[in-house]
């Protein structure tokens, strides 16, 4: 290890990211730089660099890989359990503290008016999400024409399936990773590799604990590029399949893992809540993140290794324009899932504060619960 650091030090720090870790993964990314390699220099600048290269390659939540990827640099694998758990638990204690009060049975009419207004943006930040991920994937999957062809049908592919049959969406993401594997090497077998999370997803079909257990499952080990790409993976299941949680209490969980501190995975535990209480909302998290942990734990002394994998690399370009167009098309279910003709206008703003102004996802959301309550308290429907 670069330094040995007291586990102490790792709580304390670790902690106070948590709570502080508003904006997604560019702001983690930033918080861990300044603290491990500016300020305390702990971590050599090129160490950090491999770690954000690999956990960008691997899937589940980068940031949150980044952030156990560092605490494992300074103490091993007592310190990754340490910083990742210290880093994960205070937007998931302020996250399940909100789904009690945006999911209860009877919630105050001025908490229902506030839900709205932040649910009507979410459409816009899902467009904004898959906007900001198209310079780097673009540049990824290369310069010629061919490519960039494969890149728009991959992109056209993952928005429709998101839009129409998303319980196929992971299926499809492996199935684009793959084909453009075999394109690059000329082989047929990698594409039979998708059999396998086909198992997986009739098993959680079968209702319960599983299903919930499959979702999150989904949503830590199978989701590539951008945090948001959880949201087709979650939404069809937790609103169509298994009938916990409204389409409109969707879009306040959306909401709330992005205005509150942490990874945006964290919106699992939301639905989690919605599907069996706190207990289904500690064990989405659970799951959700255990594989990273894993990732770190099996694979943090490989990640200078994973960043030139010519596999990986090749996967995610196809993988990742098809997260991209999964992003994008889920914005058009979220936008199915608004009920209000006030909501309209709110989602109109929300897109000029986010695409015209490029102002901030969690002020742009703020103020859009801020309309949602004033409509309440005028006594409009909500």
């Amino acid at each position: 290890m670069a330094h040995t650091v007291s586990l102490a030090v790792i709580v304390r720090e670790w902690t106070r990211l948590g709570f502080i870790g508003f904006g997604g993964p560019p702001a983690h990314i930033s918080l861990l730089r300044r603290l491990c390699v500016d300020e305390r220099k702990w971590i050599k600048p090129e160490e950090f660099e491999d770690g954000i290269a690999a956990t960008n390659l691997l899937p589940g939540p980068a940031s949150t890989q980044l952030a156990i990827f560092c605490a494992w640099r300074l103490r091993g694998s007592l310190g990754a359990l340490i910083g990742g758990v210290c880093f994960i638990l205070p937007g998931l204690a302020i996250i399940l503290a909100l789904s009690s009060v945006f999911l209860a049975h009877h919630p105050q009419h001025w908490v229902l008016g506030v839900a709205a207004g932040a649910g009507a943006a979410v459409p816009a930040v899902a467009l904004g999400a898959s906007w900001q991920l198209v310079p780097a994937s673009r540049i990824r999957v290369g310069p010629t024409a061919s490519a960039k062809v494969r890149w728009a049908v991959y992109a056209l592919t993952g928005g429709v399936t998101a839009a129409t049959i998303g319980p196929y969406l992971v299926l499809v993401l492996l199935f684009c990773g793959a084909l453009e594997i075999s394109i690059r090497r000329r082989s047929a077998s990698e594409p039979l590799r998708a059999a396998f999370p086909a198992a997986l997803a009739h098993v959680g079909a079968v209702g319960g604990i599983g299903a919930l257990a499959w979702v999150a499952l989904k949503v830590g080990a199978l989701s590539y590029g951008g945090g948001f790409v959880i949201v087709p993976l979650m939404q069809h299941d937790a609103v169509t399949t298994f009938h916990w949680m409204s389409a409109a209490q969707f879009l306040n969980a959306v909401a709330l893992g992005q205005i509150t501190p942490g990874p945006v995975v964290q919106t699992v535990s939301v639905v989690g809540y919605a599907a069996a209480g706190l207990g289904g909302g500690l064990l989405a998290a659970l799951i959700a993140f255990a594989p990273s942990f894993l990732f770190v734990l099996f694979g943090g002394s490989r990640f200078d290794r994973i960043r030139e994998n010519a596999s990986i690399r090749y996967f995610l370009g196809g993988a990742g324009p098809a997260v991209i167009g999964a992003i994008a098309g889920s914005a058009i279910p979220l936008g199915l899932s608004l009920q209000h003709l006030w909501q309209l206008p709110t989602l109109g703003g929300a897109a000029i504060w986010l695409f015209v102004f490029r102002r901030g996802v969690v002020s742009g959301l703020l103020i859009a619960g801020a309309v949602g309550l004033i409509v309440a308290l005028c006594g409009l429907p909500v």
